[in-house]
């Protein structure tokens, strides 16, 4: 067996709004983790509230990373958040930088979604609309808690509302008030790479005309949504994965943030129906072999 993804401490995958670990057979992390454990890799994909604040889906995190620690006998652990997941992670290592050897954001709203403001302006929790999507995506969790079979602890807590201020740009920006390690000091920079002893890493993609919407792309379903919710986009109009802007993604060493892979493309997710030329996997694995260079 390859050594090439063999990092010193384990991996341990930490999903995003609405995620989970399986649902019934299909992963949430699309290839990932067989193709790290083939490259030697310790990969352990976790599940926290599908829907809560950045904060308590942390906390729940840490727990895990107890647990992680006390049963692979490893030191500190290498965190990859996807999407609110990279909120999670961030939040896990500023509580407990000791225990945390790396954080790598991928497509992680680390300023805040354009998308998510567009919610919160157009559906206000208080009117019809806002309580109709609240159902409907309280349904939605609700299902996939049920079908959920590659998670078998305690019913997690659910706060939508608190989820959903997570991801503004107001609830990030408080966020950050409070948890600035490996942010950008000027929009579209990078930030510091090693903060208390922990290394910040982050990637991303943006939807790009003639690339990401082709091949088997164009009957995928949340590819299409990720185009039609890109149009709420201003500030980063024509610079984001559907649901997090390109800069807005940007946390310590930027390894790149414009794959032509949309928000659900990069972790492979849609059984790996992604634009052409693409490759989600294979930056999960690169990704695995600069830790392992780093010694982490």
């Amino acid at each position: 067996m390859s050594q090439e993804q063999a990092t010193r401490y384990p991996i341990v995958l930490v999903p995003g709004l609405l995620g989970f670990v399986k649902l019934v057979v299909y992963p949430y992390w699309v290839g990932m983790v067989p193709a790290l454990r083939r490259g030697g890799a310790t990969v352990i994909p976790v599940m926290v509230s599908a829907m809560n604040s950045s904060e308590i889906r942390g906390e729940q995190l840490l727990g895990r990373i107890d647990e992680i620690l006390r049963e692979t006998g490893a030191a500190k652990v290498n965190l990859i958040g996807h999407s609110q997941g990279a909120l999670t992670i961030r939040y896990a290592a500023a509580k407990r930088p000791d225990l945390i050897a790396s954080v790598t954001s991928v497509a992680g709203p680390n300023h805040g979604s354009e998308l998510a403001d567009f919610f919160e302006l157009r559906f206000p929790r208080h009117t019809a609309r806002g309580r109709l999507l609240n159902a409907a995506l309280l349904f939605v969790g609700w299902v996939m808690h049920r079908l959920d079979t590659g998670y078998r602890g305690t019913r997690l807590p659910t706060d939508l509302d608190a989820a959903h201020h997570s991801l503004t740009t107001a609830g990030v920006a408080l966020f950050n008030r409070q948890f600035p390690q490996g942010l950008p000091q000027i929009w579209g920079g990078q930030g510091a790479e090693q903060v208390n002893g922990v290394r910040y890493y982050s990637w991303s993609g943006t939807l790009q005309k003639g690339r990401t919407n082709r091949v088997l792309n164009l009957l995928d379903v949340t590819h299409i949504s990720c185009q039609i919710f890109a149009r709420t986009f201003t500030k980063e109009r024509g610079q984001s994965d559907g649901m997090v802007g390109r800069f807005s993604s940007h946390l310590g060493t930027v390894i790149r943030d414009d794959y032509p892979l949309d928000h659900f493309d990069i972790v492979n997710q849609s059984l790996g129906l992604v634009g052409k030329g693409a490759n989600a996997v294979a930056l999960f694995l690169e990704h695995a072999a600069r830790l392992k260079a780093a010694g982490l």
